[in-house]
C-alpha cells in the first residue's frame, strides 16, 4: 500500500489556505485554486502544514487520501511557481504563432489549425517551432499540451509532428524492396 498520504504538505510563506468542511481553497502569488475533498478523506491543518488521513481502513479510502494529498501538493506548487510544458514542432513548414486567445498552427494540412486557448492558460511562442504552455493548474496545462500534440503526433518514419521537448521518438526503418 502507498504511503503518500502519510507525508504532510508544507505550505510556504505567501500562500493562504482556507479549509471549510470538505472544500479547500489555496491562494498564492500566481492565482487561486479550489478543490472538493472526497468524503473518505479527512484533512487537518496545523499552522503551515496540511495532513491527510483516510476516514476508514478500506483500500479505496487509502487510495483517495494519497490522491488528494498529491493533488493539493500540486496546487500549492502551482500557485507559487506555476507549471510549464514545452512543445517542439518538427517538419518542413511547421509553424506556430500565438495571437491573443488563439494559437495558429501550420502543420502540413491544407488549412491552418486554430486552437482556442482556455482560461487560466498562457501560451508563448519564442520561436516558430517552439510552444510554451504555462499555467497554475497542472492538469489543465497537461491537457492543453496533449490536445495540441494530438493535431499531428510524431510519426516514427521521419519523426515529423508535434512533440514534447523531452520526448524521444523511436525511429523505424523504411520498407526495403
Amino acid at each position: 500500500m502507498s504511503r503518500i498520504a502519510n507525508s504532510p504538505v508544507v505550505i510556504p510563506g505567501g500562500v493562504e489556505v482556507n479549509l471549510n468542511d470538505q472544500s479547500l481553497s489555496i491562494k498564492g502569488a500566481k492565482g487561486a485554486l479550489d478543490i472538493d475533498i472526497h468524503q473518505f478523506v479527512n484533512v487537518s491543518q496545523d499552522d503551515n502544514v496540511l495532513k491527510f488521513k483516510a476516514t476508514n481502513q478500506s483500500k479505496k479510502a487509502g487510495a483517495l487520501a494519497g490522491t488528494f494529498r498529491a493533488l493539493v501538493n500540486c496546487m500549492v506548487s502551482g500557485v507559487t511557481k506555476g507549471f510549464v510544458k514545452e512543445l517542439t514542432l518538427i517538419g518542413v513548414g511547421y509553424r506556430a504563432k500565438a495571437q491573443g486567445k488563439k494559437l495558429s498552427l501550420n502543420l502540413g494540412f491544407s488549412h491552418p489549425v486554430d486552437y482556442e486557448i482556455p482560461e487560466g492558460i498562457e501560451i508563448e511562442t519564442p520561436s516558430q517551432t517552439q510552444i510554451l504552455i504555462k499555467g497554475i493548474d497542472k492538469q489543465l496545462v497537461g491537457q492543453v499540451a496533449a490536445e495540441i500534440r494530438a493535431y499531428r503526433s510524431p510519426e516514427p518514419y521521419k519523426g515529423k509532428g508535434v512533440r514534447y521537448a523531452d520526448e524521444y521518438v523511436k525511429r523505424k526503418e523504411a520498407k526495403k524492396k
